[in-house]
C-alpha cells in the first residue's frame, strides 16, 4: 500500500493546524486584546499638579527599585535545569537528572520493542519517558512546593508584623518565621537568613526569594522589604498591607478553582474518552485495533492521532487556565 499521498495529508494538516495556532488562535483567545489593556493601563498619564522634591526623590528610588528587580527577571527569565530542582525542592545535581531520564528512556524503549510495538512507537515512548515525564514531575513538584509555600506566608508576615509591632528589628523577626514555620517557608527563610548572614543586604536578600520561589508573592514580599530598606517608611503598616493583599489572592485563586471546576471536569473527561476506548476495544478484539502498532499506515495514524490530541489538550488546557 503506498503511503505517500497519508503522509503528504499529514504533513499538510499539521502545517495549517500550525498555521491556524499561529495567527488565529491569538484573535480568539483575546491575548491582544489583552495586551492592548496592559499597555494601556501602564501608560502614564500627565498630571497638572506640582510635585514636592520629597515626593519625587520617593518616587524615583521606589521607580528605581521596581525597574532593577524587573530587569533582573527578564535577565534571568530563562530557568537553567539546576534552578528548576531547587524550586522543585530536589537536592539532585543536573547529571543525576539527566541519568535518571536516560535510564527511563532506555527501558521505555526496551519495554515497547519487547511487546513488539514498532520501532517508531519504542522511539515515542522513549521521548515521553525520557523526556516528557521527569519535567512533568519537576513541574508537579515545583506546583506542589509552591502551593505550601502560599498556604504559610501570609502567616509568616503576620508573624513579622507583629514582632517588629512588639520592637524586633526586621531580622530577628524573620528568625522567628524560619525556626517556626512548617517547611518549605522554614528552608526559604532560612536561605535569607544565611545569605545577608554573608553579608548581602537584607533587601537584596529578601529580593532573591523570588528565584528560588517564582511566584508572585514572594516577588511582592521581596519588592516591599527592597523599597523599604532603600527609601524607608513604615515597615508593618507595609507588611501589613501585603498581608492583606496576599489572603485576597488566595481567596480570589479558591473562587477561581471553584468557578473553573464543572470546565476542567469536561475537559478531564473529554481528552480521557479516546484512551479508554481504545483500552476497551483492545481488550475485546486485540486484532482488530493492534494494526495500529503493527502495519506502518497504522503507525503514522497512531502518530498524526497523538499530535492532534496532544494540541486538544493543550488548547483546552489554556482555555480553563486562568491568570490573575
Amino acid at each position: 500500500m503506498n503511503i505517500q499521498p497519508l503522509a503528504l495529508s499529514f504533513l499538510a494538516a499539521t502545517a495549517i493546524g500550525g498555521l491556524a495556532w499561529v495567527f488565529v488562535y491569538p484573535l480568539l483567545s483575546g491575548e491582544k486584546k489583552a495586551e492592548a489593556r496592559r499597555a494601556s493601563v501602564a501608560r502614564p498619564e500627565p498630571s497638572g499638579r506640582p510635585i514636592d522634591k520629597n515626593q519625587r526623590s520617593r518616587r524615583e528610588q521606589v521607580e528605581g527599585s521596581l525597574k532593577d528587580l524587573e530587569a533582573r527577571r527578564l535577565k534571568e527569565k530563562k530557568i537553567p535545569l539546576s534552578s528548576r530542582l531547587t524550586q522543585a525542592g530536589l537536592s539532585w545535581t543536573p547529571q543525576k537528572f539527566m541519568i535518571i531520564s536516560g535510564v527511563l528512556a532506555a527501558v521505555a524503549f526496551a519495554i515497547a520493542m519487547l511487546f513488539k510495538g514498532g520501532l517508531i512507537g519504542a522511539v515515542g515512548l522513549a521521548f515521553a519517558a525520557g523526556f516528557g515525564l521527569p519535567r512533568w514531575m519537576l513541574s508537579y513538584l515545583k506546583k506542589r512546593r509552591e502551593a505550601k509555600f502560599l498556604k504559610a506566608l501570609p502567616d509568616a508576615v503576620d508573624v513579622i508584623v507583629r514582632g517588629i509591632k512588639a520592637g524586633l528589628p526586621l531580622f530577628e523577626s524573620i528568625k522567628v518565621v524560619a525556626a517556626d514555620a512548617p517547611e518549605p517557608l522554614k528552608s526559604e527563610f532560612l536561605a535569607i537568613i544565611e545569605t545577608q548572614a554573608i553579608g548581602m543586604p537584607l533587601g537584596e536578600a529578601c529580593a532573591r526569594l523570588f528565584e528560588r520561589m517564582p511566584v508572585p508573592e514572594a516577588n511582592f514580599f521581596g519588592i516591599v522589604i527592597a523599597i523599604q530598606q532603600k527609601s524607608g517608611g513604615n515597615l508593618s503598616e507595609a507588611l501589613g498591607n501585603l498581608s492583606k493583599v496576599l489572603r485576597d489572592r488566595k481567596k480570589m485563586a479558591e473562587k477561581i478553582q471553584a468557578m473553573s471546576m464543572e470546565a476542567k471536569a469536561s475537559a478531564g473527561i473529554i481528552g480521557s474518552l479516546p484512551p479508554i476506548v481504545m483500552l476497551l476495544v483492545y481488550l475485546s478484539t486485540p486484532q482488530y485495533i493492534s494494526l495500529l502498532w503493527t502495519h506502518p499506515t497504522g503507525q503514522l495514524m497512531l502518530v498524526g492521532c497523538v499530535i492532534w490530541m496532544s494540541i486538544g489538550i493543550f488548547v483546552m488546557k489554556r482555555m480553563i487556565n486562568f491568570d490573575f
